[in-house]
């Protein structure tokens, strides 16, 4: 019975770290999106859709650039795009002063409001999560698309904070937000595996099944087999 007793704990220690590495890797690094979601541009640091961002932001907010602050934002919008999140932010000392006096500005603008989102990605990608959430916060919308990306966002800004809580609530309101088939179960991905680093066995099972049942072509769903065997091992 000793033996046996020891055998199930080095089994369970084992997989605890095999896990914890699996863990790490989704809620910081984006390992997990790169691998299977390549059509999405990842942020260094917080996992930010960065493709649906835009394109969204492009199609529902920008295709009319009738006013001066939609048009002043262009350039901005071009080095968000390219990634040079510190000019983005700042400005290039020529014709672009930044998103941040472009906030100041505009703020109250449907392109001020774009901005907040560009601004608050842009300070995630640079790791700078406490300026970051400043701006998600301002964002409003109830896109689709963008509105669950801006969410999702504020989620991996917590996770790398290692505030994991708040980011599995965040995850979860994201996935009920997006509601479709391709962000949802990512995002009830995130939150699952929040939730196992919390030790929430119980709601991992919950999060996982609902993903394996709803969304069952979805590559997480190919996953979920395997969190919810961990978790109904590790909760006994």
């Amino acid at each position: 019975y000793l033996i046996m007793t020891s055998k199930k704990e080095q089994d369970e220690k084992r997989v605890e770290k095999e896990w914890e590495a699996v863990d790490n890797a989704v809620l910081t690094s984006g390992t997990f999106l790169q691998k299977n979601l390549k059509a999405l541009l990842i942020g260094v640091g917080a996992i930010v859709l960065i493709g649906i961002v835009w394109w969204s932001i492009d199609t529902f907010y920008l295709k009319k650039r009738g006013t001066d602050a939609q048009t002043a934002l262009f350039k901005g919008e071009e080095y968000f795009r390219n990634q040079q999140d510190s000019v983005a932010l700042y400005g290039d000392k020529k014709e672009w002063e930044g998103m941040i006096a472009f906030v100041n500005e505009y703020g109250s603008t449907d392109a001020g409001n774009v901005a907040k989102a560009y601004a608050g990605i842009s300070f995630a990608r640079l790791g700078k999560y406490d300026e970051a959430l400043k701006f998600l916060k301002e964002f409003s919308g109830n896109d689709e698309l963008i509105a669950p990306a801006v969410i999702g966002a504020i989620g991996d800004c917590y996770a790398n904070q290692n505030k994991v809580e708040d980011a599995a609530s965040q995850f979860e309101k994201a996935a009920k937000k997006a509601d479709n088939a391709m962000l949802t179960p990512l995002y009830l991905k995130k939150a699952g595996i929040a939730y196992r680093q919390l030790k929430q066995y119980d709601k991992v099972i919950e999060v996982f099944t609902k993903i394996k049942n709803d969304y069952m072509t979805s590559p997480e769903a190919a996953e979920a087999e395997k969190y919810i065997a961990e978790a109904e091992m590790l909760k006994k």
